[in-house]
Protein backbone atom coordinates (compact mmCIF):
# COMPACT_ATOMS: atom_id res chain seq x y z
CA UNK A 1 0.00 0.00 0.00
CA UNK A 2 2.05 2.91 -1.23
CA UNK A 3 1.26 6.42 -0.04
CA UNK A 4 -0.38 5.25 3.15
CA UNK A 5 0.95 6.41 6.47
CA UNK A 6 0.23 4.88 9.84
CA UNK A 7 -2.12 7.80 10.56
CA UNK A 8 -4.04 7.32 7.32
CA UNK A 9 -4.34 3.60 7.95
CA UNK A 10 -5.70 4.29 11.45
CA UNK A 11 -8.35 6.62 10.04
CA UNK A 12 -9.22 4.12 7.31
CA UNK A 13 -9.52 1.44 9.98
CA UNK A 14 -11.90 3.61 12.01
CA UNK A 15 -13.99 4.40 8.93
CA UNK A 16 -13.97 0.72 7.94
CA UNK A 17 -15.43 -0.19 11.31
CA UNK A 18 -18.30 2.17 10.65
CA UNK A 19 -17.18 4.40 13.49
CA UNK A 20 -16.59 1.64 16.03
CA UNK A 21 -13.20 2.14 17.58
CA UNK A 22 -11.25 -0.35 19.61
CA UNK A 23 -9.75 1.22 22.72
CA UNK A 24 -6.75 -1.10 22.36
CA UNK A 25 -5.85 0.51 19.04
CA UNK A 26 -2.45 2.08 19.56
CA UNK A 27 -1.65 3.51 16.14
CA UNK A 28 -0.58 7.13 16.01
CA UNK A 29 1.17 9.59 13.73
CA UNK A 30 2.89 12.89 14.38
CA UNK A 31 1.30 14.97 11.64
CA UNK A 32 -1.66 14.50 9.34
CA UNK A 33 -1.04 14.21 5.63
CA UNK A 34 -3.78 16.47 4.47
CA UNK A 35 -4.33 19.56 2.40
CA UNK A 36 -4.51 22.69 4.57
CA UNK A 37 -6.53 24.68 2.01
CA UNK A 38 -9.12 21.91 1.66
CA UNK A 39 -9.13 21.58 5.45
CA UNK A 40 -9.89 25.30 5.80
CA UNK A 41 -12.86 24.89 3.47
CA UNK A 42 -14.21 21.95 5.50
CA UNK A 43 -13.53 23.75 8.81
CA UNK A 44 -15.33 26.89 7.65
CA UNK A 45 -18.28 24.87 6.39
CA UNK A 46 -18.65 22.32 9.19
CA UNK A 47 -16.61 23.20 12.28
CA UNK A 48 -16.62 26.99 12.55
CA UNK A 49 -20.15 27.24 14.03
CA UNK A 50 -18.94 25.70 17.29
CA UNK A 51 -15.16 26.14 17.18
CA UNK A 52 -15.22 29.75 15.83
CA UNK A 53 -13.02 31.25 13.16
CA UNK A 54 -10.27 31.91 15.71
CA UNK A 55 -10.30 28.31 17.02
CA UNK A 56 -11.06 29.40 20.58
CA UNK A 57 -14.61 28.05 20.70
CA UNK A 58 -17.84 29.89 20.02
CA UNK A 59 -19.40 29.10 23.42
CA UNK A 60 -18.46 27.64 26.83
CA UNK A 61 -17.21 24.06 26.84
CA UNK A 62 -16.02 24.00 23.23
CA UNK A 63 -12.31 23.12 23.11
CA UNK A 64 -9.86 25.94 22.47
CA UNK A 65 -7.48 24.87 19.69
CA UNK A 66 -5.04 27.64 20.60
CA UNK A 67 -4.36 26.43 24.16
CA UNK A 68 -0.95 24.85 24.66
CA UNK A 69 -2.36 21.70 26.28
CA UNK A 70 -5.58 21.80 24.28
CA UNK A 71 -6.84 19.38 21.64
CA UNK A 72 -3.85 19.93 19.35
CA UNK A 73 -1.60 18.37 21.99
CA UNK A 74 -3.25 15.07 21.01
CA UNK A 75 -1.91 12.81 18.26
CA UNK A 76 -3.44 13.04 14.80
CA UNK A 77 -4.82 9.56 15.37
CA UNK A 78 -6.69 10.62 18.51
CA UNK A 79 -7.95 13.80 16.85
CA UNK A 80 -9.17 11.78 13.86
CA UNK A 81 -11.00 9.34 16.13
CA UNK A 82 -12.60 12.25 18.03
CA UNK A 83 -13.79 13.74 14.75
CA UNK A 84 -15.00 10.44 13.31
CA UNK A 85 -16.81 9.14 16.40
CA UNK A 86 -17.69 12.41 18.14
CA UNK A 87 -16.38 13.70 21.44
CA UNK A 88 -17.57 15.40 24.60
CA UNK A 89 -15.07 17.66 26.31
CA UNK A 90 -15.02 17.89 30.09
CA UNK A 91 -17.22 20.82 31.08
CA UNK A 92 -19.10 20.86 27.80
CA UNK A 93 -22.89 20.76 27.92
CA UNK A 94 -23.14 18.87 24.64
CA UNK A 95 -20.89 16.55 22.65
CA UNK A 96 -19.53 17.16 19.20
CA UNK A 97 -21.49 14.76 16.99
CA UNK A 98 -19.71 12.16 14.90
CA UNK A 99 -18.07 13.77 11.86
CA UNK A 100 -19.00 17.17 13.25
CA UNK A 101 -22.59 16.43 12.31
CA UNK A 102 -21.75 16.02 8.61
CA UNK A 103 -22.36 12.38 7.60
CA UNK A 104 -20.70 13.09 4.23
CA UNK A 105 -17.33 13.90 5.81
CA UNK A 106 -14.71 11.63 4.25
CA UNK A 107 -11.42 10.22 5.50
CA UNK A 108 -9.59 12.79 3.37
CA UNK A 109 -11.73 15.59 4.84
CA UNK A 110 -10.67 14.49 8.33
CA UNK A 111 -6.98 14.45 7.39
CA UNK A 112 -7.36 17.84 5.69
CA UNK A 113 -9.05 19.41 8.73
CA UNK A 114 -6.34 18.12 11.06
CA UNK A 115 -3.66 19.57 8.77
CA UNK A 116 -5.53 22.89 8.76
CA UNK A 117 -5.99 22.91 12.55
CA UNK A 118 -2.28 22.33 13.13
CA UNK A 119 -1.33 25.00 10.60
CA UNK A 120 -3.83 27.65 11.72
CA UNK A 121 -3.95 27.11 15.48
CA UNK A 122 -0.95 24.97 16.45
CA UNK A 123 1.96 26.52 18.29
CA UNK A 124 4.62 27.71 15.90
Amino acid sequence: MTGLTVGKMAVMFAFGLGGLVLSALSVSADHAEGDKASGATVYNGTCVACHADNGKGAFPGVPNFTKRKGPLAKSDHELALNIITGFQSPGSMMPMPAKGGDPNLTEQNVMDVIAYLRSAFGKK
